[in-house]
């Protein structure tokens, strides 16, 4: 019976927003018209009309942030922004029956060989969980392509405390320049934090300028083994994240169009994204939690 109310309610969707025939859509379903009218015309449960209003916000969520948004990422953003107490196997399903889907797709990885001048241990170990903020951050580099070919590369540090970006920088070239920058500002708003600095084996981060800074603000220099991105997993899987959510499915024609969605989406992601580990809380919001400090 429920299988079969599934089928009736994504006939009424399919037919009511995307204007199928109702007539086709039973003969692709293999059920009666008269079964069908005779569903939609019956007294409407509770749970039915729940559904119904489950359905609308869930297309609206859908719909904001252009398909981004998978079933837990709209069940979080319910509970929180509607104050609904629906789990994710619901949406899930409500989901399927309309046939929303995220349409994030999965990151590419890419791989700068480089001879170091320093190296360092692997400190951080994949502990990548941290009580606080300001124990342990990480960083790296991606790249990006625009117009014909062009690229432009993305520097960026992420705090493992309440997962928010610290500091960022986006530029034209993959070099010293791009790095130093990020670390400089990231020291400059917090200039008494000593946390672990972890990193992949990158030529910026493994040269003695570098080390000099991370000895000169205090900070345990620790970098992942060659060829083991997973020991930055955080970082790598916050690249996933952005490029699946936002530089996936648009094209860019020019650098400026480029660094402004990455902009824009690192503020999304900093103030209004909702993370399951951080208590469904942004990772702004939880710091503010963590600091003790009412929002």
């Amino acid at each position: 019976m429920v299988k079969q109310e599934t089928v009736y309610m994504a006939i009424k969707m399919l037919s009511k927003q995307s204007h199928y025939p109702v007539s086709v859509l039973c003969e692709i379903a293999k059920i009666n018209r008269s079964a069908y009218y005779k569903w939609l015309h019956r007294k409407k449960s509770q749970n039915e009309l729940q559904n119904e209003n489950l359905l609308i916000l869930i297309k609206e969520a859908y719909e904001e942030k252009d398909g981004i948004l998978g079933y837990r990422q709209i069940t979080i953003k319910l509970r929180r922004e509607h104050n609904l107490k629906v789990n994710y196997k619901r949406i899930y399903r409500l989901m399927k029956i309309v046939g929303l889907k995220s349409v994030c797709r999965k990151k590419k990885y890419n791989y700068l060989k480089s001879t170091p001048e320093v190296t360092a241990e692997n400190v951080l170990n994949r502990d990548f969980k941290a009580e606080n903020i300001f124990e342990k951050w990480l960083t790296d580099i991606t790249e990006f392509k625009y117009g014909d070919g062009k690229k432009a590369y993305l520097s960026a540090i992420l705090d493992l405390g309440d997962r928010s970006i610290v500091s960022y920088v986006i530029g034209h070239s993959n070099n010293n320049a791009l790095v130093f920058e990020t670390f400089d500002l990231a020291v400059a708003a917090y200039p008494n934090v000593k946390p672990i600095f972890h990193s992949d084996r990158g030529f910026q981060y493994t040269s003695k300028i570098f080390k000099s800074k991370l000895d000169k603000a205090g900070m345990i220099q620790s970098m992942s083994r060659v060829s083991r991105c997973i020991d930055n997993g955080p970082m790598e899987g916050f690249w996933g994240i952005l490029k699946s959510e936002m530089y996936y499915l648009h094209k860019f024609n020019d650098y400026e169009s480029l660094k402004k969605a990455i902009e824009a989406y690192i503020d999304y992601y900093n103030n209004k994204r909702y993370q399951k580990r951080l208590n469904c809380m942004t990772p702004l919001e939880y710091r503010r939690y963590l600091l003790g400090i009412s929002s």
